[in-house]
């Protein structure tokens, strides 16, 4: 099928540990870190997932299991390069990210520039085809009771 394609990705994880936070490859302070196998950057995961599922081609566990010890604190940037280069290998380009980060105490603004550098230099795409928001959830849930932070991302590829 030739045409332009679109993938979904969602991640989460739970603060827990000690800080900082890592976003987009962007390390920000914060006084509890993040549960994860890797550096536990929910929204480069958002994107891996979001890539892979616009060339069909699995999910982030399926590529790289956290049952698997090679990917025990690993730099997520380092896997979205990974992915990008799986989907290109399918034989789609890049055409553009989209990512919401969903966090209730962290400040993604003064951040949001140097995260869209992050993914764009990664991704080799120019900066103006990778858009990072945050939203809050109002105190609502377990996000919103600060337990810990979600990402939404949409990776648009074609052939």
């Amino acid at each position: 099928m030739m045409g332009t394609r679109v993938g979904f990705g969602y991640d989460a994880h739970r603060f827990g540990g000690e800080g900082p936070v890592t976003v987009c490859g962007v390390e920000i302070e914060h006084h509890i870190g993040i549960i994860a196998t890797s550096d536990g950057d929910v929204a480069s995961h958002a994107v891996c997932d979001a890539l892979l599922g616009a060339a069909a081609l699995g999910d982030l566990g399926t590529h790289f299991p956290s049952t698997d010890s090679q990917w025990q604190g690993v730099r997520s940037l380092d896997l979205v390069s990974m992915c990008a280069q799986k989907v290109r290998s399918a034989g789609y380009d890049l055409a553009h990210i989209d990512v919401t980060i969903v966090v209730q105490s962290i400040r993604i603004g003064p951040h949001r520039e140097d995260m869209r550098t992050n993914l764009a230099s990664t991704l080799a795409l120019p900066a103006i085809s990778v858009s990072v928001k945050a939203t809050t959830t109002d105190g609502l849930g377990w996000i919103g009771a600060d337990e810990g932070m979600a990402a939404h991302a949409v990776a648009t590829v074609y052939r």
